[in-house]
């Protein structure tokens, strides 16, 4: 089943994960595309304000599109997203944690422009094993509508 903008309601849509945070990977985005030192090297991270190694913001949001993608985008009638409205790093995420996303819907807007199509807003948080808020985010969706994804 697809899921579409019909399908959205206000209030907790889901909860996605546990995903294992491991050094590797830590190191290895960062690497990439966060060379910074406190995302590197474990002794340049203990003299930094963050006490030690963690994860890069970016590596961050990368987690949750990953498992915004896994949870329910790949089953829906996404048409993409105009951007994101809101992104904070709450607290540093470490290696060997365990992150879990949690998904609630914020608002649903049927498009007064385009017919076939309405946009949800959710509100994504992630969460370690402690329940601690690691990072928070607000997106607005775009998703066909049930109608349009009935003729495709």
């Amino acid at each position: 089943m697809t899921l579409t903008f019909d399908d959205f309601q206000t209030g907790h849509f889901g909860r996605f994960g546990p995903r294992h945070i491991t050094r590797d990977e830590i190191i290895a985005y960062a690497r990439e595309y966060d060379p910074q030192p406190m995302h590197l090297d474990e002794e340049a991270a203990k003299a930094s304000m963050l006490k030690g190694l963690a994860g890069s913001g970016w590596h961050m949001c990368s987690l949750m599109m990953r498992m915004i993608y896994d949870g329910f985008l790949h089953k829906s009638a996404s048409m993409g997203s105009p951007g994101v409205t809101e992104m904070k790093w709450l607290m540093p995420f470490r290696p060997g944690d365990e992150l879990t996303l949690n998904v609630d819907v914020l608002e649903t807007r049927a498009s007064q422009s385009r017919p076939s199509m309405g946009i949800v807003t959710f509100r994504c948080t992630m969460l370690n094993a402690k329940e601690q808020t690691v990072s928070d985010m607000t997106v607005p969706i775009m998703f066909g509508r049930r109608t349009l994804a009935e003729k495709v």
